[in-house]
This record gives structure tokens, C-alpha cells and sequence, in this order.
């Protein structure tokens, strides 16, 4: 048993062509399930759909099993933020299956496996320049989707039986999507106290998060390197020296 948990050890941490190919393996499956989540949260339960949370519930409990196992300080790994949304994640997908047709909340805890996404950012930006240059941009992407998909599932659970205009996670979509930007068509609107309540906190704490993130998505493109001299840590791709005080700086490139 230990020799086997070595080896589980070397494929999650080891530099090895084979551990590698096994990490890049698991971020392609994460990735693949992050999609199918997003896509089925716009369809109603079928039996094929209820399998396959299923059989994903088994693999993500099973891959979280042999993390615990093989992690050197357990207590402390079973509480870490990332740990208990996939426990969140698992607990979801296996009790899918066994619960009434209706028990939507189930698909706002889903969206926590979205939070994964930050894993492989980390994975692929130590392989590939574009990740590396890209990495502020690309999580708060992963950040603003997230948010963007919880504030649906909510907005879905609390008002799809209420409110005679949101019959779809589609419905529930177009109002939050509609509300951050701040168009407000007001075609659909949050009915009862409890959806009141529901828009005022989108609004309030929704725009303004949507649009930093926005900002930071889109401002034009910058790499983390710390300056030694004053600190600063945002610099231009091609900088030669700190646009702060001067100093030289050394960020690596691959060249022309």
C-alpha cells in the first residue's frame, strides 16, 4: 500500500513526462466536465443526464480520495476552500439521481466546480508563454463566469416556480446578464420580497464586481514580474526597465 501511494504521490506532484501527461489528462477532463455542467444547466433532468452526474460524482469522489490519501497534512486539506467545494461538487452529482425532479438547488452547487478552473490555469501557465502572459485575464474570466452562473442558478431556483416570466435557465440568464450590464430592458423583473431583495444585492455588489473584472479581462495586457528595486509588479511583455523608478528588469521572453 505505501509503494502504491508513492506513486499516486509522483503522478499529482512529480516532473516526470508520465505524471505530466496524467495532470493534463485530469485538466482535460476537468475541463470537459466544467463544460458539460454549463450546458445541461440550460436543460431539464433525463435519465441519460442523471447517469452521467452519476458516474462523474463516483470519478471526482474517487480522484478527491486519492488526494486526501496521499496528502501529508489530511486536516488541513479537507478544509481548504478547494477541497470542500469539491465535496460540495461530489455530494451534489451522487445525490442527484435520488432526489425529486425539482431540486434545482443542486445545479447552483454545481457551479463551484468552476473553481477548478484556477488549478489548471496554474498547471498550464508553468508549460505554455500564453497562459503565463495572460494569467491575471484569464482568471478573472474563469472569476466572472463563475459569478455570472451562480447569480443564474439563484435567480432560477428562487423564481421559477414564482414568476410567471422565468420558466428556463435561459430566462434566468438573460435577467442577470441584463441586470450587470446595467441595461435593464425590464421586460422580466424579480417578483416578492424575497426577489426584491435578490436584485437589489445584484445590483449593488453584482455591477461592481462584473465591472472590474471586465476591466481587468479586457485593459491592455501586462505580465507579473516584481520589480526588485520598488515592488512594482505589472510590466509590459517587452520591458526593459521599470516604467516606476528605472530599474532594469529581467522577464523572461521567448524571443523573436
Amino acid at each position: 500500500m505505501h509503494q502504491l501511494r508513492e506513486r499516486i504521490r509522483v503522478l499529482y506532484t512529480a516532473d516526470t513526462p508520465t505524471a505530466e501527461s496524467f495532470r493534463v489528462g485530469l485538466m482535460a477532463f476537468d475541463i470537459t466536465a466544467i463544460l458539460f455542467f454549463i450546458v445541461v444547466s440550460f436543460l431539464p433532468d433525463t435519465t441519460t443526464i442523471l447517469a452521467i452526474d452519476f458516474a462523474l460524482g463516483l470519478f471526482f469522489l474517487v480522484e478527491f480520495l486519492a488526494r486526501f490519501w496521499i496528502s501529508r497534512r489530511k486536516w488541513r486539506f479537507v478544509f481548504h476552500f478547494g477541497s470542500l467545494a469539491d465535496l460540495i461538487v461530489i455530494f451534489s452529482l451522487l445525490l442527484a439521481p435520488f432526489v425529486s425532479e425539482n431540486f434545482a438547488f443542486l445545479r447552483v452547487l454545481r457551479a463551484l466546480r468552476l473553481l477548478r478552473s484556477h488549478r489548471a490555469i496554474e498547471e498550464l501557465r508553468q508549460k505554455y508563454a500564453y497562459f503565463a502572459r495572460n494569467e491575471e485575464m484569464l482568471h478573472s474570466m474563469v472569476n466572472l463566469i463563475v459569478f455570472i452562473f451562480v447569480c443564474t442558478a439563484v435567480v432560477y431556483v428562487l423564481q421559477v416556480k414564482q414568476n410567471p416570466a422565468i420558466n428556463s435557465y435561459v430566462d434566468a440568464l438573460y435577467f442577470t446578464v441584463a441586470t450587470l450590464t446595467t441595461t435593464g430592458f425590464g421586460d422580466i423583473t424579480l417578483v416578492g420580497d424575497y426577489g426584491h431583495f435578490l436584485a437589489v444585492l445584484i445590483m449593488i455588489f453584482g455591477i461592481s464586481l462584473f465591472v472590474r473584472l471586465a476591466q481587468t479581462m479586457f485593459r491592455p495586457a501586462k505580465v507579473r514580474y516584481e520589480c526588485p528595486a520598488c515592488g512594482l509588479v505589472r510590466h509590459d511583455p517587452d520591458a526593459v526597465h521599470c516604467k516606476h523608478c528605472g530599474e532594469v528588469l529581467h522577464i523572461e521572453t521567448e524571443g523573436i
